[in-house]
């Protein structure tokens, strides 16, 4: 519908009605930033924040690609959609009247609308049918069971409209069909009844079970859980997708938790339906649960977005089902996790026992269960405890099994601090309260995560011979273009008093003195280089050093062509030497003052300090500087 003509008042309305921040947030984790919110951009790679949103101009714009707009342009480059599939879809969610030039067109447009409103219609009515059905004297056994199993009161079943289906093949077919006068077609659509595999008519998709209607986040019904009262299989049963209804895409509750998540400033995320509702009964109103698939990020990102800490906690059972549950759905949201957007926490509780059991289990349940939330650990923290589980770390193999998880685990995390923070804490476990071993296993660790692995670094400024190391071909560099290059010396200074750095290679080091004597006396800066070289030739250890800065190789003087990105990369390369050898010396000190645990921690984190600026330094050196 390309060729659709929108009235200019359709798109005026649909922007009053679009907030930027609610439409951004579905696909990029955005946290508070004064007046803004910031993230990653969706449009490039990048693993520090350039992405900003601005509620009040409704306007984003990226400070690293300068891609920018408002929501409409937002979901155009996203979506890779056209402005008019972009408006007619947002007419659609939030149901607002389209006004075009061609009346066909409006028309059919309309049509669709009606559609959808009408399931939504559909779907409250059988809401309160299944409702008051649940107390009526067929439905008996199910409030028995919500009352009695369950622990539920009336309130709390009135509140999530809590129901019940009756026996019988067309029970709600015939209701919906023959007593409403709904169109088939619609009811089918809304996923309520299903077409006979044999023969002609329908019948109910949902029969003797107790019905958990499930809303969008605005509170309206698009499906319904179910649990069986008797042996049918399966126990649960969910609606099928819908043209409301996407299962991977939907939460349950998340209409009654967003105002609690955001008050807050976390989700709890439970695997089952009476989960959430025995935790909201107990006044826990964070709550939500998944449906019976594995969570995905779609759905964490619903949850997310009414949160400024990003805070999830995964409260799943503590059985193996549960751990796989819980490791697979931290694996689903692996981009996010590992990244640092969002900080998942695991909350296991004790005895095995899900959310509804461990409340009605003791009188304090609801206390003991905050507290434990509160002390819930940080997902890694979680998945480490699960790599000890069994093992002998004193025995060869439970060792090696543990440090080889471990190495996999580090090498998943981006965020370098987090890396060196549980570097060391894994660190210390290997090392099995032996004080003295912990820096030699952070060592090896440290060691086998620089082992190339994914993508791997293609490019250097200068290529070092193999009698060469990274300093001197750096240095070297830098004297070639100070000497050749007039227009990059004040921009080499600048860098280097920048960082307080100086040429470590002796030899270089007084050629870089002379060279500075030398420009302090001329008026022609062009004749720097010729002077340099006649002066020193009166020094013969300098002048065997600058002979390589004089005469200059092909290569080098390709390489002096368009210097620009390579000199700082040179810098950056010198700035990481630096911080190596600070490593190192940290490092010894360390392991020099095991009985002077002040000084001892001091120089640890001057060394946690340094590994993290060579991290950063070396990312830098990686990136291509054409």
């Amino acid at each position: 519908m390309d060729n659709l003509r929108i009235h200019n008042d359709t798109i005026e309305e649909l922007k009053q009605r679009l907030d930027i921040v609610d439409i951004v947030s579905e696909v990029v984790v955005l946290k508070k930033s004064g007046k803004d919110y910031t993230g990653l951009c969706p449009f490039h790679q990048e693993k520090s924040p350039s992405f900003s949103v601005s509620p009040n101009k409704q306007m984003y714009y990226c400070f690293g690609c300068q891609a920018g707009g408002n929501a409409i342009k937002f979901l155009m480059e996203s979506r890779k959609q056209s402005f008019t599939e972009v408006v007619l879809d947002l007419c659609r969610r939030y149901q607002i009247s389209v006004k075009t030039l061609n009346p066909e067109q409006r028309q059919e447009f309309q049509r669709q609308l009606t559609v959808k409103e009408q399931l939504y219609e559909i779907m409250a009515v059988a809401v309160n049918f299944y409702h008051h059905a649940l107390y009526q004297s067929q439905g008996e056994q199910a409030l028995s069971y919500l009352k009695e199993k369950r622990g539920l009161d009336d309130d709390t079943i009135k509140a999530f409209q809590l129901g019940y289906a009756p026996g019988g093949w067309e029970t709600i077919f015939r209701y919906l069909v023959e007593q409403k006068h709904y169109p088939l077609g619609l009811v089918q659509q809304s996923g309520l009844i299903k077409p006979r595999s044999t023969g002609n008519g329908h019948y109910d998709m949902f029969r003797e079970r107790v019905m958990i209607p499930i809303n969008d986040s605005s509170g309206r019904a698009i499906a319904f859980g179910s649990r069986t009262l008797g042996d049918d299989t399966p126990k649960y049963l969910n609606s099928p997708d819908t043209p409301l209804f996407e299962k991977g895409k939907t939460l349950f509750a998340l209409d009654k938790a967003k105002a609690g998540i955001s008050k807050n400033d976390r989700a709890i995320i439970v695997e089952g339906y009476f989960d959430a509702i025995a935790l909201h009964r107990a006044g826990i109103n964070t709550a939500v649960a998944s449906l019976g698939t594995a969570l995905g990020e779609g759905q964490v990102r619903q949850v997310i977005k009414y949160t400024n800490s990003k805070e999830i906690i995964f409260n799943f059972d503590s059985d193996k089902a549960g751990v796989a549950a819980a490791q697979r759905a931290i694996s689903e949201i692996s981009s996010l996790v590992n990244s640092g957007q969002i900080a998942v926490k695991i909350l296991t509780l004790p005895s095995g026992k899900d959310a509804d059991e461990f409340l009605q289990s003791q009188s304090n349940g609801v206390e003991v269960y905050k507290e434990l939330v509160q002390k819930a650990p940080l997902w890694i923290d979680w998945q480490i405890g699960q790599f000890l589980l069994d093992r002998n770390l004193k025995k060869a193999d439970g060792f090696q099994s543990v440090s080889k998880q471990m190495l996999q685990l580090l090498r998943q995390l981006e965020d370098s601090n987090q890396q060196l923070y549980y570097l060391r804490h894994c660190a210390e476990i290997l090392a099995g309260g032996d004080g003295r071993a912990v820096m030699n296993q952070m060592e090896i660790l440290r060691r086998q995560l620089r082992q190339p692995i994914g993508k791997i670094c293609t490019h250097r400024p200068v290529k070092p011979s193999a009698e060469d190391n990274l300093g001197r071909v750096s240095e070297r560099f830098l004297l070639q273009v100070y000497l050749h290059c007039p227009e990059y010396r004040s921009l080499i200074v600048e860098l280097l008093e920048d960082k307080d750095l100086a040429f470590g290679e002796s030899d270089y080091r007084e050629v870089w003195q002379k060279i500075r004597e030398v420009e302090s006396t001329i008026t022609d800066p062009q004749r720097l280089a010729e002077i340099t070289d006649n002066r020193l030739s009166e020094f013969p250890q300098e002048s065997r050093a600058a002979a390589e800065l004089f005469k200059l190789s092909e290569q080098t003087q390709e390489d002096l062509a368009n210097p620009g990105l390579k000199i700082r990369q040179a810098v950056v390369s010198l700035e990481q030497l630096y911080w190596e050898t600070n490593r190192r010396y940290c490092l010894q000190q360390c392991q020099n003052l095991l009985n002077s645990p002040e000084k001892r921690n001091a120089y640890h984190e001057r060394f946690v300090k340094a590994q993290s600026k060579i991290d950063e330094l070396q990312q830098l050196r990686c990136q291509d500087p054409q």
